[in-house]
């Protein structure tokens, strides 16, 4: 609505020392998802630094930096099927999907590294597989428990008072079961083939 107003505007004169402009929910909206857009690039280059120090290299850091935005495909396809409108909450459903696939990638890489570094494992497919095998319960459990308690402002609609919490609660119910699916399967994969040991490598 804001933009088809504006381009009417475009076409209106207005004496001089006068203009137009879009005050009030629309501005402070537009000042909002700036703010948190710029949050998100300072929050990101500080994740990228956490997953670094909690892994120990670059390789692992980037392999979970670079796989978290496919989890947001299912929020994203939730949002369209929802009607396509990204709205604040929408935003703050991206980041919350983000945030719940950072830490389920940084809980599989741990515990492969682990088994590697303290129980002696040799990296291969049957680290991995083990790894992702006895972290798929908390994964599980984090998104189901989150899921569960999402799905009645989901089932609820855009009722009054939930205009930012119905969105938001689609596009987390969304990207929960793509994130799901990447940590359980995508995640493991590009582990066993991108952070290998270099004498693995070398072999």
């Amino acid at each position: 609505m804001v933009q088809d107003l504006n381009e009417k505007l475009r076409d209106v004169q207005f004496d001089r020392g006068y203009h137009a402009e879009v005050l009030g929910e629309f501005q402070e909206r537009q000042s909002a998802q700036n703010q948190l857009l710029a949050t998100a690039l300072i929050a990101g280059a500080a994740i990228l630094l956490l997953l670094q120090t909690s892994f120990g290299s670059w390789r692992p850091a980037l392999l979970v930096f670079l796989t978290l935005p496919m989890a947001l495909v299912g929020g994203v396809i939730a949002a369209l099927l929802g009607g396509g409108i990204i709205s604040l909450g929408s935003l703050v459903g991206f980041f919350t999907v983000f945030g719940i696939a950072a830490r389920n990638g940084i809980l599989l890489i741990n515990h492969c590294q682990h088994l590697e570094r303290e129980e002696g494992e040799t990296f291969g497919p049957e680290l991995v597989l083990r790894g992702a095998r006895e972290r798929l319960a908390p994964i599980l459990m984090t998104s189901l428990a989150t899921g569960l308690a999402l799905v009645p402002l989901v089932v609820l609609g855009e009722r009054p008072a939930h205009e930012i919490e119905h969105p938001l609660a689609v596009v987390i119910l969304g990207g929960l079961v793509t994130s799901t699916l990447l940590n359980l399967f995508v995640t493991p994969s590009l582990y066993l083939r991108f952070c290998q040991p270099r004498q693995a490598s070398a072999a």
